[in-house]
């Protein structure tokens, strides 16, 4: 295989076409029906990741064309509202399991909440912990990941599962095995996807949600660019709604 710039866009845009087919074809309805069921109970949507999956919550929650009622919560967060002290992180913490009681008593958690987490592997302790906190409390867990490479390597939490197995819907970023997709030489690869593809599932999923409530005839709570006239009004009118609930860093 070359690894052109060009190539690496025939990678993107072969798995952005088959996402977006396989969304026209109702693959993506059940998730963004339990999406659409916690806004309507008044519950927000909990976005999750680690490492570079972290991308993926800052797409769903707290920018402009997102959802209003979402909350992005981060390992940082047992420093920044906890009581650890920053020598705690390393990109190691993602791999403990410990980690989840810690952070979620730092997150504003509403019985009807839904819980969107994203991790390539799907494995690592931090993320099957939060998926099994969540569904232990009665709350729906969407899950983002790569089928091919979380079937392929073992799990890190006690519990011996995977983010596949515990979430109520299933996501598949279409990922290969390692992330990357051109190869450069023997043993090395470059073109990694997952962030590319995990982007996108989660302006389908937020498109699909506004459709579904616009549909109802009525009007999606959707933010609008703060940097346009009006849109500082607009976003505080219905962040004030879900007062306390959404953390929205800097």
């Amino acid at each position: 295989m070359t690894a052109a710039p060009h190539d690496l866009l025939q990678q993107a845009t072969s798995r952005l076409e088959r996402l977006a087919a396989d969304a026209e074809a109702g693959a993506l309805d059940g998730a963004i029906a339990l999406m659409v069921q916690s806004l309507d109970r008044g519950g927000i949507i909990q976005a999750f990741g680690t490492g570079h999956s972290e991308a993926f919550a800052m797409e769903i929650a707290g920018r402009a064309g997102g959802l209003i009622p979402t909350n992005r919560f981060a390992l940082r967060d047992i420093v920044m509202h906890g009581g650890r002290g920053a020598d705690v992180l390393s990109a190691a913490l993602e791999r403990e399991p410990w980690v989840v009681d810690e952070l979620m008593a730092t997150v504003p958690v509403g019985d009807d909440d839904v819980f969107l987490i994203a991790s390539n592997s799907g494995v690592n302790g931090s993320i099957v912990g939060t998926a099994l906190w969540a569904k232990e409390r009665g709350h729906q867990v969407i899950a983002v990941t790569s089928l091919q490479h979380t079937a392929r390597v073992e799990p890190k939490h006690p519990s011996g599962r995977r983010l596949s197995e515990i979430a109520d819907v299933v996501i598949d970023n279409l990922a290969p095995y390692g992330d990357a997709t051109l190869e450069i030489s023997e043993g090395i690869s470059a073109g990694a996807i997952s962030s590319i593809t995990a982007a996108f599932i989660a302006q389908l999923l937020t498109l699909g949600v506004a459709r579904s409530i616009a549909a109802r005839g009525e009007i999606p709570p959707m933010y609008i660019s703060a940097n346009i006239p009006g849109g500082d009004e607009h976003n505080s009118v219905l962040e004030d709604r879900y007062a306390g609930r959404l953390r929205r860093g800097a």
